[in-house]
């Protein structure tokens, strides 16, 4: 019976820390499990878990998936993540990607560029502030200019080909969603 019931201890003792560990390790990994929700998105052998706020809109041609985020208070509109998978070897190089969300923009500033490895996978991401030429239809004509917009995107090399997250919205709405979009890439890890 004492054996038994330090047994018990011992494991009440060791599963918080166990709990614990992984919870410091997903934090460390960029991933606030707090922010995402049981809701997920599968393409290109790649899995992520979609932020408990953000709402998936319906299908959209070339569109994995697309979730509408909340707006900050004042903001006029909400925010949208697109995620798009064109297939293998399809939708163009990473800096060519980079490049057409660059210049979607008209800004004075230096788009942030960097590369960094999750759960085995390379995503590149970049962040560009200003105006906004708000491209849409099949030959991506501006549907006017929408100033003081901000665009983070991540670009992941998936076991099937690249996946696409491009996050777009006013810039306070995606400044207080943005631990939200880096907790969603920071999740993405091969499926299976």
């Amino acid at each position: 019976m004492k054996r038994w019931t330090a047994a018990l201890l011992l494991a009440a003792m060791i599963l918080p820390v166990t709990g614990c560990t992984k919870q410091q390790q997903s934090s460390q990994a960029g991933v606030d499990m707090a922010l995402l929700g049981s809701n997920t998105g599968l393409v290109a052998g790649i899995k992520w878990s979609v932020p408990k706020r953000w709402t998936e809109q319906g299908q959209r041609p070339m569109r994995v998936a697309t979730y509408s985020v909340p707006a900050a208070q004042g903001d006029p509109e909400p925010g949208e993540c697109a995620v798009f998978y064109f297939g293998p070897n399809q939708g163009g190089t990473v800096d060519q990607n980079i490049e057409r969300w660059v210049s979607q923009f008209e800004t004075t500033g230096v788009p942030a560029k960097s590369t960094k490895d999750v759960n085995g996978l390379k995503v590149s991401v970049v962040q560009v502030f200003g105006s906004y030429l708000a491209p849409a239809g099949p030959q991506m004509e501006s549907t006017g200019k929408k100033e003081n917009y901000r665009l983070l995107g991540a670009i992941v090399e998936g076991p099937e080909g690249m996946v696409f997250c491009k996050f777009v919205g006013p810039a306070k709405t995606i400044g207080d969603s943005e631990s939200e979009f880096n907790s969603m890439v920071a999740s993405m890890a091969k499926a299976g």
